[in-house]
């Protein structure tokens, strides 16, 4: 895959036990997440129904940073029938990015990086949740205010709510940044 080039258009900072995430003109990143993020940490303790290691675990964290395509969300509001967009923050994202198709499929080892120097490395799809679904059915109505079920952010989202990494690189990024978006390329020794 050649290089693709997006542009950050968000970035959020979600505080301990909460779902909602402040919008930032800046985000700055540390070797073990963001900064002021709920998210932020070398380590996690795992999740009963997505980890494969028992529930409270401690494991590796490949969450220290989210993201999502700006035009995903755009999409999944018009098929929710929103009245307006949802951005990053209202679905617990950090990063908003615009300009890179198929986004939420961008396998692990991708590596985004940003015009000031941040870079992130890719793990893997970050799926929705039923927590999130239901955030999203308590907060928000159809624009005919008809109430939205508690799955249907599950399935309006599915294959396009984002991904999620670690940080490479640690830096500050600014909102309207350029973000380089490069699939790993295996070494010359490994391809057939």
């Amino acid at each position: 895959m050649k290089a693709v080039h997006g542009t950050l258009v968000s970035g959020y900072v979600g505080a301990p036990g909460s779902l909602k995430k402040t919008e930032c003109d800046t985000l700055e990143f540390a070797f073990d997440g963001i900064v002021g993020d709920r998210h932020r940490g070398f380590t996690r303790a795992a999740w009963d129904l997505t980890d494969k290691q028992p529930g409270g675990t401690e494991r590796r964290n490949e969450r220290q940073w989210s993201a999502v395509a700006h035009e995903d969300l755009a999409a999944v509001s018009k098929q929710l029938g929103l009245p307006a967009a949802l951005r990053a923050g209202d679905v617990a994202v950090n990063l908003s990015i615009s300009g890179v198709s198929e986004f939420s499929r961008l396998p692990r080892g991708t590596v985004l990086t940003f015009e000031g120097g941040v870079v992130l490395i890719v793990e893997e799809y970050n799926p929705p949740c039923s927590r999130m679904s239901q955030h999203i059915a308590d907060h928000y109505h159809r624009v005919n205010e008809e109430p939205l079920g508690q799955s249907d952010f599950i399935e309006a989202s599915k294959f396009c709510r984002g991904l999620v990494g670690a940080v490479e690189v640690p830096g500050i990024v600014s909102i309207g940044e350029g973000v380089t978006v490069m699939q790993e390329v295996l070494p010359k020794w490994l391809r057939a």
